[in-house]
């Protein structure tokens, strides 16, 4: 019988995408892991791959179509044999459901990005057939090769089954944390979603219009935004504090790297350093290094830093993993590739999705001091303003001049008491101050 081809949620945060390209037509027969077509999310193009065999019997939805939401039929899959002239074209799908269980995913998921305010469709859990967990043998594969726990995942797939995308945007153990704190996830309760309808008509009728405008629809990644901020600044309650740095020995010793790695071809910025001294300065404070799970507190033992880089229409926080383990002209290497690709829109959700920490760095636009918003579900972000010359007392006394840079971080005061983050910023100020510890 016809198999129905529904659009998938490709990251925790997708409620809609755009089939931005069929790369199959009707008529051309499928295997089990080929890409049929290329959907572009509220934070990349990613590409779509058939779950099942069969032929491509009629597509539903044309390409270039915008808006399309999580479950929406785009394509019918038939078996050899079947008439596909018979088939009529599906319903469009109804709109999610907002329920109680997005609690239970925001909790049980903390290392990865929260649930989005409509939980993807079909909501079926893989491993409810005979205890088989129902899975694309693609799916399996990076399952295995991510640690991905598939008992408990949901699929996204025909009949609840795991796709590819389900396994690339869950987090390693992710499945064995969701069985293991469900106390937590019902101490939690669902955050209450913003009547937008109403919002705009209060916005539209507050107006003046007599003054020249114009209406611009947001964009899928500028709603995700909106959305996150807002949920941080409703639920975690914010604790800002606000160091000097003095940058005159990173400075120095950013030029002799650099000299050094000229044949290599790679140039070590500023802010891979801060990169890098912020990763060290959580390993130093791990009470920073956390995430904030309702009864439970998520610590982790490595420093994934989620650096925030500006693209057309909106922000993206692409991971440097392990980047206290990383050297300077691995964080260098990996900048450059991740935020190049961040401005392609060709991120793979896990390297944009997590985190344990995030830094925004607004100092190469002038700003010298601002605070940043925290990334949720992280506890801690670093605002780095601008170093410029500023009059400072030597340690010897007397008065010189130096370059400072002000570093304001974030802190969810839940998850980080403000003595712990003294500490860190405390840290991150003497490995910058003393980069040559950032090195040894």
């Amino acid at each position: 019988m016809p198999i129905e081809i529904k659009m998938p949620a490709l990251s925790p945060t997708m409620e809609e995408g755009k089939l931005a390209k069929w790369l199959v037509k009707e008529g051309d027969t499928v295997s089990s892991g080929d890409i049929m077509a290329e959907i572009e999310t509220d934070k990349a193009t990613m590409e779509f791959e058939a779950v099942d065999e069969g032929v491509i019997g009629k597509i539903t939805v044309a390409e270039g179509t915008e808006g399309v939401k999580v479950g929406t039929v785009i394509a019918v899959l038939t078996e050899e044999g079947e008439d596909a002239s018979a088939i009529e074209a599906p319903a469009k799908a109804e709109a999610p459901k907002e329920e109680a269980p997005k609690a239970e995913a925001k909790a049980a998921e903390p290392a990865a990005a929260p649930a989005p305010a409509a939980a993807p469709a079909p909501k079926t859990t893989a491993a409810t057939q005979e205890g088989r967990v129902i899975a694309s043998p693609l799916a399996k594969r990076i399952a295995t090769a991510k640690g991905v726990d598939l008992e408990g995942l949901t699929g996204t797939g025909p009949n609840g089954r795991i796709v590819k995308a389900d396994v690339e945007a869950a987090q390693p153990g992710t499945a064995k944390a969701k069985k293991a704190a469900p106390a937590a996830a019902n101490d939690t309760a669902a955050p209450a979603k913003p009547d937008t309808v109403e919002m705009a008509a209060e916005t539209r009728a507050l107006l003046d219009a007599r003054i020249p405008h114009t209406v611009e629809k947001l964009s899928g990644m500028r709603k995700t935004i909106a959305r996150r901020l807002t949920q941080s600044m409703q639920e975690a309650p914010h604790i800002y504090l606000t160091v000097d740095v003095r940058l005159d020995k990173l400075m120095a010793l950013r030029a002799d790297i650099n000299a050094a790695l000229e044949k290599q071809g790679v140039k070590v910025s500023v802010n891979d350093m801060l990169v890098k001294a912020l990763g060290l300065a959580l390993i130093e404070v791990p009470e920073c290094n956390v995430t904030f799970a309702g009864n439970e507190l998520i610590r982790y033992e490595r420093a994934d830093i989620s650096v925030a880089v500006s693209i057309p229409g909106g922000l993206i926080t692409p991971i440097v993993q392990g980047a206290n383990e990383k050297s300077l002209s691995a964080i260098a290497k990996a900048t450059k590739d991740l935020g190049a690709r961040a401005k392609e829109g060709k991120l793979k959700p896990e390297e944009y999705q997590g985190g344990t920490a995030s830094i925004s760095n607004m100092g190469m636009m002038g700003i010298k001091h601002f605070t940043a918003v925290i990334n949720p579900p992280q506890a801690t972000i670093l605002a780095i303003g601008a170093g410029d010359k500023r009059p400072w007392v030597m340690p010897d006394g007397s008065l010189g001049v130096a370059t400072i840079m002000t570093a304001t971080g974030s802190f969810d005061h839940r998850a980080v008491d403000g003595a712990d983050g003294a500490r860190l910023m405390d840290a991150f100020r003497a490995y910058v101050e003393n980069p040559l510890g950032m090195v040894a």
